[in-house]
C-alpha cells in the first residue's frame, strides 16, 4: 500500500457554511413553532442541522509536520499532510501521525566481531515517515519495528568487521573505519524499514569497545602494538642517522676499515636506541688488542 493525498477542502469556508446551516436550522425551528402546524419548516430545520453536525464533524486540523490518515469504514481513502483546518470526507476517521525527524539510540549490544571476539557496540539512528499509509497499514508498530530492525542490523554489521586490524591495515575495521560502517549500517537499514515507509537520515556509531570480560587482555595488546610500532619508528630513524654520519665521515676524507665501521654502527646504533642515557667508554689501546 501506498499513500496518496486524500480529497480535503478548505475547513474554514466549511466551517462557516457549517454555521451559516446551523443558523438557518435554528430559524426554520423558530418558524415552524411560530406557524400553528407548519411541519415543512420543522423538517427543514432537521436537515439543516444534520448537514451542520456533518460538516462540523468532518473538520480536522492538521498540525507542521504531522499528517492525518482517512479511513472511511476500514477503507484506506488517503493522508493529508498540508497543515491547517481541513474539511474531508464526513463519517471517517482520522489518526494522527508525526511526520518529525527522530532518533533512536540502541542499548549496548554485545556482539562477537569477525575475529569472534565479544564487543559491545550502540549506535544512533536518525529517521522519519515518508509514507504514512505503509507506516499505518504495513507492520504493526512502525516505531518497535525501526528499534527492532536497528538492533539486528548493528548485530549483522558488527559481525562482519573485525574490532581492530593489527596486520593489515588495508582490511576494514569498526574502530578504524568508522565512517564506511556507519554507511553500510545505513543503506542496510534503510533496505530493511523501506516497507515501513522510513527513510534513514543518519547513522552513526555512538559505543565501541572490547566486552569486558577481554578488555584488559586486549588492552596490553594494543600497548604492545603502539611499543612495538614506536621501536620501529625508533631503529628506522637510527639507521639513516648512522647512515648519514657514515656518509660526511667518507665526504671529510675519513675512510674506516670494515671492522671499525662495525664497531662505530654499534656503538651509535646502542646510543642513539637505548632508553637510557649511554656512558661512554675511552679505549687507551686499539681494536686489535
Amino acid at each position: 500500500m501506498k499513500e496518496h493525498q486524500a480529497w480535503h477542502a478548505n475547513g474554514f469556508l466549511a466551517t462557516l457554511a457549517a454555521i451559516a446551516a446551523a443558523a438557518a436550522a435554528i430559524w426554520c425551528f423558530v418558524s415552524g413553532n411560530a406557524d400553528d402546524g407548519s411541519a415543512g419548516m420543522n423538517v427543514l430545520g432537521v436537515v439543516l442541522l444534520l448537514l451542520a453536525l456533518v460538516a462540523f464533524s468532518s473538520l480536522t486540523v492538521v498540525q507542521p509536520n504531522q499528517a492525518k490518515i482517512i479511513t472511511f469504514f476500514g477503507r484506506y481513502k488517503g493522508t493529508v499532510s498540508d497543515s491547517g483546518l481541513w474539511i474531508v470526507v464526513p463519517f471517517t476517521v482520522k489518526s494522527r501521525m508525526s511526520l518529525k525527524v527522530r532518533n533512536f539510540n540502541s542499548q549496548k549490544l554485545k556482539v562477537n566481531d569477525a575475529s569472534g571476539n565479544p564487543v559491545e557496540i550502540a549506535a544512533v539512528v536518525v529517521f522519519k515517515v515518508t509514507d504514512t499509509a505503509r507506516a499505518a497499514f504495513d507492520v504493526d508498530d512502525y516505531e518497535t519495528f525501526v528499534e527492532i530492525q536497528s538492533e539486528t542490523a548493528i548485530r549483522h554489521i558488527a559481525a562482519q568487521y573485525p574490532y581492530d586490524t593489527y596486520e593489515d591495515s588495508s582490511v576494514i575495521s569498526l574502530r578504524g573505519n568508522a565512517d564506511e560502517i556507519s554507511g553500510r549500517l545505513l543503506a542496510e537499514l534503510q533496505e530493511r524499514l523501506s516497507v515501513a515507509g522510513v527513510e534513514v537520515l543518519e547513522t552513526r556509531l555512538s559505543h565501541l569497545a572490547y566486552a569486558a570480560e577481554i578488555a584488559g587482555a586486549m588492552l596490553q595488546r594494543q600497548q604492545a602494538e603502539a611499543i612495538v610500532a614506536a621501536r620501529q619508528k625508533i631503529v628506522d630513524g637510527a639507521v639513516g642517522m648512522v647512515e648519514s654520519a657514515l656518509q660526511q665521515l667518507k665526504h671529510h676524507g675519513i675512510v674506516l676499515d670494515d671492522e671499525r665501521r662495525a664497531a662505530m654502527i654499534n656503538n651509535l646504533m646502542v646510543a642513539i636506541v637505548s632508553e637510557r642515557g649511554t656512558t661512554p667508554v675511552i679505549n687507551t689501546g686499539t681494536l686489535y688488542n
